[in-house]
């Protein structure tokens, strides 16, 4: 009995051991749980929250970043000048034109030596009505041909700038043309013609328009009227008749292509040999100041950017008898007035570029003068008897 007593005891005794060990243990994974489960939890949800906020913030960084994608705008300066050059001829003799004047042993003796300094000072002048960048378009007057272009473009200080020209080649007797010199990363060339002016009344065959269209960075084609109508040779009354015969072929141009484009963006520059208040571009062109028109203006009518600031008395690009005149003209048509567009320009935004160095004291006169290249026949050494023009355009691209 006592024997299996003790070994009753003994089996109690080992199951009490056994039921101490479970209470302690799971004593033990109680505290555990209390004081580590929570925590667990509580960083679990603020690591949820942080992820949460961190998402939000990111979804909230991406829209703003499309937002400000989706508003972001890019405004390109686009200058365009105008600019007759006075007789930039080389010095060599073209047997189908009236050169001799401009040959070495001429009355003119006009030599290479004469010809490269006038090549450079239209660099020169070119890159400073750029001013911080070179001019998008330059319409040029009285070229000779191709030769003194590409002298212009490729062999004087010019050929930094890159441009590229297209320009007529026209029936003129002295054998002058027209040039229009283009930045290709602004202005991709599409096409280009010479329209010719046919004879009137017995009169000397006289300049080609030019016609050019380009592909603007807006995707927008931009049609461009290069033109140097006839003299006042003879007197300002008797030779009306042949500028207002050049302007109604120039009207007919502008309305053919003010009819065809769906959104039409057209320029007209150039030495017109008339003033503002003329026949020619008052009546034939009907190229009115922006400030007579409506707010917006009409884009099938043309408007003339420097008409207001011409009725100055001081305000011209030449100079003649004293006075000064406005015969280079910038016209555009009625959409490139249109501030709310991808492609416009303002009055305020034309002017007569009256750099310092073009300009020479008027001993005759008074007051200051062109610095031209010649007086009659003498050589002055200047650059050119008329100032050159420009308007400023505003190119947007999103």
């Amino acid at each position: 009995m006592f024997l299996l007593r003790n070994s009753s005891q003994v089996r109690h005794h080992r199951k009490d051991d056994g039921d101490s060990r479970k209470i302690f243990v799971m004593t033990v994974i109680f505290f555990i749980m209390l004081f580590f489960v929570p925590s667990y939890i509580i960083g679990q949800t603020s690591f949820t929250r942080q992820t949460s906020l961190i998402e939000k913030e990111s979804f909230s960084n991406k829209q703003s970043v499309s937002q400000k994608k989706s508003s972001a705008e890019e405004r390109i300066s686009f200058r365009v000048m105008s600019w007759n050059v006075e007789n930039l001829f080389d010095t060599h003799h073209d047997t189908l034109k009236n050169d001799n004047e401009f040959l070495p042993d001429a009355i003119r003796h006009w030599n290479y030596t004469k010809y490269k300094k006038k090549l450079a000072d239209m660099a020169r002048v070119i890159t400073a009505v750029g001013e911080w960048n070179p001019p998008a378009l330059v319409g040029l007057c009285e070229v000779e041909n191709d030769s003194v272009l590409r002298d212009l473009t490729r062999r004087s200080p010019l050929k930094e700038l890159g441009y590229r020209y297209v320009m007529t080649s026209s029936p003129d007797l002295r054998g002058i043309d027209v040039a229009l010199l283009y930045q290709r990363d602004l202005f991709k060339l599409l096409s280009f013609r010479s329209i010719p002016i046919p004879s009137f009344k017995h009169h000397r065959p006289t300049r080609d328009l030019l016609h050019v269209s380009g592909l603007l960075l807006t995707g927008d084609t931009l049609d461009v009227i290069v033109c140097h109508l006839p003299s006042r040779s003879g007197g300002a009354k008797e030779s009306e008749p042949y500028r207002l015969h050049a302007a109604r072929i120039l009207r007919t141009e502008a309305d053919s292509l003010l009819n065809i484009r769906l959104h039409p963006q057209l320029v007209i520059m150039g030495d017109f040999n008339d003033y503002p208040t003329n026949k020619s571009i008052k009546e034939i062109l009907e190229a009115t100041d922006p400030q007579q028109s409506v707010t917006f203006p009409n884009p099938r009518k043309l408007y003339h950017l420097l008409a207001r600031k011409a009725t100055s008395r001081h305000f011209g690009s030449y100079k003649y008898h004293g006075e000064w005149g406005l015969l280079d003209h910038l016209i555009v048509s009625g959409n490139l007035l249109n501030a709310s567009s991808k492609f416009f320009t303002g009055e305020d935004k034309a002017n007569v570029a009256r750099l310092p160095f073009l300009l020479t004291e008027d001993k005759k006169y008074g007051d200051d003068e062109p610095f031209r290249t010649y007086k009659g026949m003498k050589y002055q050494g200047g650059i050119s008897d008329h100032l050159p023009i420009y308007a400023d355009f505003e190119l947007i691209i999103y």
